[in-house]
C-alpha cells in the first residue's frame, strides 16, 4: 500500500498531478491537504482541510509514504512579499516537516526555473531557500523541479502571463531552457522521481522535466 499526500491541489500543476496520482496504480490512497475543500471525488481520494501553520492539523492523517508540494502564490494575488513567502516557503516547509514527522521517505515540490538562496530576485531567493530548507528535513530522498514559465489551462484569469505564454510557444526552441514548461511533463515527472526515489537531495531542471516525462 502507497500512500501519497499532496498540498497544491486545486492550482495548475497540482490539479494535473492529483488526477495522474489517482489513475496510477503504484498509489493506493491520495491525500489531498488544503485550506478548503475540493468538489471532486474519488474512491482513492480523501481529502483533508488543515491549517498549514499548526502542526497539529497533519496529526490524524494516515502515514505518507511520499509527500508532494505543489503550493504556489504570486506577490499580485496575496498582496505583499511577505504573504508570498508564507505561502512559498512556510506553507511548503511545513507541509513537508508533518510529512517527513509522519514518515515520508520522499519528498517532491516544484520550485521554479533561476531558483537561488542568494539570488538578488526576491522571487527566486525565497524558491532557492525552500529548496535549501526541505533539503535539510532529513528525507532519504528529495526532489525539487524548477520549471520555466508553466503551459496549461489555469482556472484564474492572468492575462499578461497567458500573452507571455503565447509569445513563449511561438519562439520555442529559441528559447532553451526558458521555453514554457507542459503542466503534464512537471506532474509525470513529480510521479516517475518519486517512484525512483534515489538517496539525497536533486535538482530537476526545465529541460530534463521535459526529457524524462512519460
Amino acid at each position: 500500500m502507497t500512500t501519497a499526500w499532496l498540498a497544491g491541489g486545486s492550482g495548475l500543476v497540482g490539479g494535473v498531478l492529483l488526477r495522474e496520482l489517482l489513475e496510477d496504480d503504484h498509489f493506493t490512497q491520495v491525500v489531498s491537504v488544503g485550506r478548503r475543500g475540493m468538489a471532486f471525488q474519488h474512491p482513492k481520494l480523501t481529502q483533508a482541510v488543515a491549517d498549514f501553520s499548526s502542526p497539529s492539523g497533519f496529526e490524524s492523517l494516515p502515514p505518507p509514504d511520499a509527500g508532494f508540494g505543489c503550493l504556489g502564490t504570486t506577490i499580485r494575488k496575496v498582496g505583499s512579499a511577505e504573504a508570498f513567502r508564507k505561502v512559498d516557503h512556510d506553507a511548503v516547509l511545513a507541509f513537508a516537516q508533518a510529512a517527513r514527522d509522519k514518515g515520508a521517505r520522499v519528498f517532491v515540490h516544484v520550485t521554479a526555473l533561476g531558483a537561488d538562496p542568494h539570488s538578488r530576485v526576491f522571487y527566486n531567493s525565497v524558491k532557492g531557500e525552500i529548496e535549501r530548507d526541505v533539503a535539510l528535513l532529513g528525507f532519504p530522498s528529495v526532489y525539487a523541479l524548477r520549471p520555466s514559465i508553466l503551459d496549461g489551462a489555469r482556472q484564474e484569469s492572468r492575462p499578461a502571463e497567458y500573452l507571455g505564454l503565447i509569445v513563449a510557444r511561438g519562439l520555442g526552441p529559441l528559447l532553451g531552457r526558458y521555453r514554457p514548461t507542459p503542466v503534464v511533463a512537471v506532474a509525470k515527472r513529480m510521479i516517475a522521481s518519486a517512484k525512483a526515489a534515489a538517496p539525497g537531495a536533486h535538482v530537476i531542471e526545465a529541460g530534463e522535466i521535459v526529457k524524462g516525462r512519460g
